[in-house]
Formats: C-alpha cells, sequence, structure tokens
C-alpha cells in the first residue's frame, strides 16, 4: 500500500466525517493516536471535547442549543488497565465493558452496528491500542451498512502487530461529502506519523476543513514507560 499524506488527504476532502489514526513515532518511542470530529448540522457544531479520568468526552458548547444527545455526546477515548480505546460513539462503553469481561475487541463490537442515522447510516469506527512490556500493537474496525442497505452489517476488522517505525494508519466514517453521506470504503489508509505531537496535531488541524472541523484530540503514549501525553484543540473555545 502506497503512503499518502494525511494533510493532503484532508485538505481535499471537505467532509471526512470523524477519523481515527493509530500509529507509531518515527523514533519507535511513541504510540500515537488521534480523533476528530466534524460537523454539518448546528447540533453536531456545538461540541467540544473535555477530559475526563484517563479519556475524553463530547460535550455541548451551548447546552441551551443541544437538541439531540443520543449520537453525539459519548465518550471516544477510554483506559483499560494497558489498552486505550477509540471509537466514534457510544461503542467506546461497549467495548471497555465487555472486555474487562474476557471478551476481544472483535467480540464485542459483534454486539454493535452502523449507527440508526438513515439514510446515511453512520459507521461505527473504532480502534484499540495495546502497550504491554514495552510492546505495542494496534486494531482498528469498521461496522457499515451493506451498501447503505441497513438489512446487513458488514463487519471488518484490521489488525497490526509490531508496527512499523513511523507509519500509522487512518479510517474514517464517510468518503467524502453528499446526500446520503458515502461511508468510508477498503483498510485504513497508509499515513506517516510524526515524533513531535505539537506539530503533528496543528498539521491535522490546519488540514481541517474550516468551516466543518469541531474538535481534535491527539495522544503519544511512552512504549517504555507506558505514560502519556494529550493534546485538545476546539473550534469553541
Amino acid at each position: 500500500m502506497k503512503m499518502i499524506s494525511i494533510e493532503n488527504e484532508l485538505r481535499e476532502n471537505a467532509y471526512p466525517g470523524r477519523g481515527i489514526i493509530i500509529g507509531k513515532t518515527p523514533d519507535g518511542t511513541k504510540a500515537v493516536t488521534a480523533y476528530f470530529i466534524m460537523g454539518r448540522s448546528e447540533n453536531s457544531r456545538n461540541r467540544v471535547f473535555v477530559e475526563e479520568g484517563e479519556g475524553i468526552r463530547t460535550q455541548a458548547f451551548d447546552e441551551s442549543k443541544l437538541s439531540d444527545p443520543s449520537l453525539i455526546i459519548y465518550a471516544p477515548v477510554r483506559v483499560l488497565g494497558n489498552l486505550t480505546i477509540v471509537t466514534n460513539g457510544d461503542q467506546t462503553d461497549t467495548i471497555y465493558e465487555l472486555m474487562e469481561k474476557g471478551q476481544t475487541f472483535e467480540e464485542s463490537l459483534r454486539t454493535r452496528e452502523f449507527e440508526p442515522d438513515a439514510p446515511n447510516y453512520t459507521p461505527r469506527i473504532s480502534g484499540i491500542m495495546r502497550v504491554e512490556n514495552e510492546t505495542y500493537d494496534y486494531a482498528m474496525s469498521i461496522l457499515k451498512s451493506n451498501n447503505g442497505n441497513p438489512d446487513a452489517c458488514n463487519r471488518y476488522t484490521f489488525t497490526y502487530s509490531n508496527p512499523v517505525n513511523g507509519e500509522g494508519h487512518f479510517i474514517h466514517t464517510y468518503q467524502c461529502d453528499g446526500n446520503p453521506l458515502p461511508s468510508f470504503e477498503g483498510e485504513p489508509d497508509l499515513i506517516g506519523i510524526k515524533d513531535d505531537m505539537k506539530e503533528f496535531a496543528d498539521d491535522l488541524w490546519n488540514a481541517l476543513n474550516e468551516d466543518n472541523k469541531v474538535s481534535l484530540f491527539v495522544r503519544y503514549i511512552d512504549i517504555a514507560a507506558g505514560t502519556y501525553e494529550s493534546v485538545i484543540i476546539n473550534k469553541n473555545q
């Protein structure tokens, strides 16, 4: 697979929707994840990321303008021991709770499907990172309708053992803007990762469409120590 520029990919797509990036820094010392949300409606754009425990939660920026919290208020990031879970919906909680009971990432997602937001049937995208004993691996998943047919749910899981330094993968909900919105297709894109977290976060934020971007979260986890640092950027301040 050819590596693409994540900055160019985002600049050329006005509406990829929500996106997850997972990878590893070029120097091999950090596990990296990023999650962003975008919005076309006032309800979707009326959000910010806030810290919650070791993870984050979406929150209404202006509570008086919140019309329907069902698919926009959730915890995109949660930490379960040496696992970091990143998703675009409340399946974060499903993964956390079922893996805590001994199920696998894939097994936990078999209990869920795409979002019930006809006619888009937005895919549920999820990622999990395992940093343990100075080793690191990750997996990504997408649950989507069968080419827009909600009678069937197609489930895909992509696993990456011993990730390559400087490489990452990017999966997002929509191919592009449209009505209805076309679901992401294929396997996650291969992208480059940077050693500097702030530089990487700024590059991602600046590449996202100015009208549609809402919030961005980036975390770098030290593979040897298990410690992490994060950055949150919200359009609404």
